[in-house]
């Protein structure tokens, strides 16, 4: 029997308390590249991750393949430039308020500050990010839940790494046609290399916090299991009937 076999063969509680253990089982991942960075010295390549706030690396990463790396099946709309800024919020009219650019720590206090200063108007949030802090993607989603708000990705719009996130937090969540949403592991950005005894500690900090809010958000286990799958340095883009069955979408566009 495969894992997927397996997985089906739980329901959704039990798929979560797997999704959890396994996470934990893979933080020696985190430890290893920890390590690994740590001993690194003058020349040497680190090990590969996903930044979006950079200008080295990719703002989409490529799919996850078994073998030539494929790009995502829909280009986004929006150019590199504007998806690798710090993420902004527009008021775009009819109570749609646009979060766009990379999330970078702070994020989530200046997005709070926003939606103090619109009151009631603002109804639904539309992300289109390359993704970026966790910490500030899980507050950003939370404050949406609190609010009621609903969140869109619109069509050839991006949501990947952290981003869908916060589109878990809408109360309703609709993905429109040739929206590119995608998932993976996450990872230590920083520049500052923590001891492994902290990578330990960060990772199933991290590992227990995802896995709480996606389950308080009502969103399926399988979309955890997918990003688990999925290195940094790669992406996992959700197909419709994915987000579907993930509970990640709740409203047909």
């Amino acid at each position: 029997m495969t894992l997927r076999q397996a997985l089906a063969a739980f329901d959704d509680g039990a798929i979560m308390r797997t999704a959890f253990f396994m996470l934990l089982g893979v933080t020696s991942t985190f430890v290893v590249l920890d390590i690994h960075e740590i001993a690194t010295t003058k020349g040497e390549a680190l090990l590969p991750g996903h930044d979006p706030l950079t200008t080295d690396t990719p703002v989409l990463p490529p799919a996850l393949t078994d073998g030539t790396p494929h790009a995502p099946p829909v280009d986004p709309a929006s150019p590199a430039e504007v998806l690798r800024k710090p993420i902004t919020f527009t008021l775009t009219g009819g109570g749609v308020l646009l979060a766009e650019g990379a999330i970078d720590p702070g994020s989530a206090g200046r997005f709070a500050a926003e939606i103090e200063a619109r009151g009631e108007y603002v109804k639904t949030i539309t992300l289109n990010s390359p993704g970026g802090s966790v910490d500030d993607a899980i507050t950003m989603s939370s404050l949406i839940r609190q609010k009621k708000l609903a969140t869109l990705v619109a069509e050839k719009a991006l949501c990947a790494s952290s981003c869908p996130l916060i589109f878990a937090g809408g109360e309703v969540r609709t993905a429109e046609k040739d929206a590119v949403i995608g998932v993976h592991q996450v990872f230590n950005g920083s520049r500052i290399r923590p001891s492994p005894e902290e990578a330990m500690s960060s990772a199933q900090i991290t590992t227990a916090r995802i896995a709480r809010h996606l389950e308080d958000m009502g969103i399926g286990a399988g979309l955890w299991l997918k990003a688990l799958e999925t290195p940094p340095d790669r992406l996992y883009y959700l197909t419709p009937e994915e987000m579907t069955e993930f509970r990640l979408t709740t409203a047909k566009p």
